[in-house]
């Protein structure tokens, strides 16, 4: 059975549950960022995961780069897999501007801007119509 790790559930709003993962987005409105988490219990790395999951993976990674990139039109994209504090395997999938606060440095360290629960209600929503 699959259970969402204790630090990512408190840091995000759920968005959608895609065919492997699930979609959601990281309470941060300094960047539109989300973070996808294949439900598969005790995945920790990707390449450990069969072929054929991972490649559905990148499709889902895909996907959410494509809207991301059709609706904010970033600067740059970043992706990754870091599991340095939440070991559960997640893919973060951020867009990236020139003049968001924390660019050109990573995202992490950097403090949040919480959403107002309207504000991610909304762009859930915009999200879940573009899927």
């Amino acid at each position: 059975m699959f259970v969402l790790d204790a630090k990512l559930k408190a840091d995000t709003f759920f968005v959608a549950d895609l065919k492997i993962c699930q979609l959601l987005l990281m309470n941060n409105a300094n960047y539109p960022w989300f973070i996808l988490v294949p439900r598969e219990q005790g995945a920790v790395e990707i390449t450990a995961l069969p072929f054929a999951v991972q490649t559905e993976i990148l499709r889902e990674i895909n996907l959410v780069a494509e809207i991301l990139q059709k609706k904010f039109s970033p600067h740059k994209l970043n992706i990754g897999a870091l599991g340095n504090v939440v070991r559960q395997l997640h893919i973060h999938v951020i867009a990236r501007f020139e003049n968001d606060p924390a660019f050109p440095k990573p995202v992490w360290g950097e403090a949040a801007k919480p959403y107002t629960e309207k504000e991610a209600q909304d762009l859930i929503s915009e999200i879940k119509e573009m899927l």
